[in-house]
């Protein structure tokens, strides 16, 4: 999987004076050709989670949502139609939305109140550095990997890069990071977060979390490393080493009390309870190739974290939350939804009585109208999974407000992200 940077009418140029007799035309050839079509996907990719997505007519919105009414209801085929996600390039993606939300039933990662940086890299050129981040070594572009805008660490024993934020320290107690990485099996494709921390006596250092691979052999593990309390390290549960090759990955990190929890997926796979220090500041690194680039997208840092409503009689007048996705421009939830759904269930569980409106909001991206229409639909989409996780019907009820109640403004992605939302108010 190689990261190219050279503008395509350059490509097609020295592929012209290669001629005929070169043993690699064919090869660079092929490379062009995925290249015009990762392009064009990359047209009609937008902003991850919102409510744009133009090239859908009447007809496919019709068929949408009688496939999202079968999978409320259970429907098998509806279901593996509806949900496939990024996975094995030569399957087309084995494994379905609707097993993975099932795979998710005991995760219990929430992510922050408030959305503090994001970026899909969705507003970014193909082969360019993005806008929102700086490089302190190593070389990065960004790239579409199997469709999605991808921030690839190209070279650098280590490479670094980290988002630009307006202050040193914008980490608080607590936080959230989460991001998704992908890895073809080859190479030392190990994303490595690096998070900034004052220790007691006011030195300032760097710890790292890794993520290492598992190539279905036995390998891969997460660990840290760097903080003032000795790292620890812990091993991938076989099924996910299994599974870790040409798939996408959802990495997930709370720290709270200096204590750090690291998720891959629906598991949890390290527990740190005492990192000694609080970090301020994140990044991310490794070794990475043109070839064997590391790979994140969709990198999210919130401040707080799990709420600490369960058990306890709730007064409050409504949840917001930041938890609960979608795929683009869709009503199909996102698996790792499934933390802020499961903290929703056991609320509901502890108070009885509780009845909520379940309300959808999203950013202004996009048509005003397919907004509130699609925030109604995810909001519907949450009440159904809600049902199937046990609360009663009469307990629920469903409403869209599209753009018309932002929480934030709408002129960064951090700010659309807080505003694309879905919100349990008590009735």
């Amino acid at each position: 999987m190689t990261i190219r940077a050279v503008p395509l009418q350059l490509a097609i140029g020295l592929l012209m004076l290669i001629g005929p007799a070169a043993p690699c035309k064919a090869q660079i050839l092929d490379r062009i050709k995925e290249r015009v079509k990762s392009t064009a996907e990359d047209h009609v990719v937008n902003d991850a989670g919102n409510a744009t997505d133009k090239a859908i007519d009447k007809a496919e919105d019709k068929a949408g949502k009688a496939a999202q009414k079968k999978e409320a209801n259970g429907d098998a085929d509806a279901k593996g139609a509806a949900g496939n996600v990024p996975g094995n390039k030569a399957s087309g993606g084995a494994q379905t939305q609707a097993a993975s939300i099932h795979s998710y039933q005991n995760y219990d990662f929430v992510p922050g109140d408030t959305i503090i940086f994001s970026d899909d890299f969705s507003e970014d050129q193909d082969g360019e550095f993005p806008a929102h981040w700086d490089l302190t070594d190593g070389q990065a572009v960004v790239n579409s990997i199997t469709g999605k805008p991808t921030f690839c660490l190209t070279e650098g024993n280590y490479c670094r890069v980290y988002p630009r934020m307006k202050t040193a320290s914008y980490l608080s107690d607590p936080f959230t990071i989460e991001f998704d990485t992908y890895t073809d099996g080859e190479g030392d494709e190990s994303p490595i977060l690096f998070l900034g921390y004052t220790n007691a006596d006011g030195d300032h250092g760097e710890g790292t979390v890794s993520f290492v691979r598992g190539d279905g052999e036995g390998r891969g593990d997460v660990g840290t490393a760097g903080f003032p309390r000795d790292g620890l390290s812990a091993d991938m549960p076989q099924a996910l080493k299994a599974s870790y090759v040409n798939n996408w990955h959802h990495c997930a990190v709370i720290c709270k009390n200096g204590q750090l929890k690291c998720y891959v997926d629906q598991y949890r796979v390290l527990v740190v309870p005492n990192l000694g220090c609080s970090p301020a500041s994140f990044g991310f690194g490794g070794i990475g190739d043109m070839d064997h680039p590391i790979m994140v997208t969709n990198v999210r840092a919130a401040a707080g974290g799990t709420m600490n409503t369960i058990g306890k009689k709730f007064t409050e007048a409504k949840i917001v939350t930041h938890g609960i996705n979608f795929d683009t421009g869709k009503s199909t939830l996102r698996p790792e939804s499934m933390g802020t759904l499961n903290m929703i269930v056991k609320v509901m569980t502890s108070n009885p009585d509780l009845k909520f409106e379940v309300d959808g909001h999203t950013d202004n991206t996009g048509d005003a109208a397919h907004n509130l229409a699609l925030s109604k639909q995810r909001a519907e989409a949450v009440e159904a999974q809600l049902e199937q996780l046990g609360i009663a019907a009469s307990r629920l009820s469903a409403k869209g407000y599209g753009d018309t109640k932002p929480m934030d403004g709408n002129d960064t992605q951090a700010g659309r992200a807080n505003n694309r939302r879905v919100e349990f108010v008590r009735m």
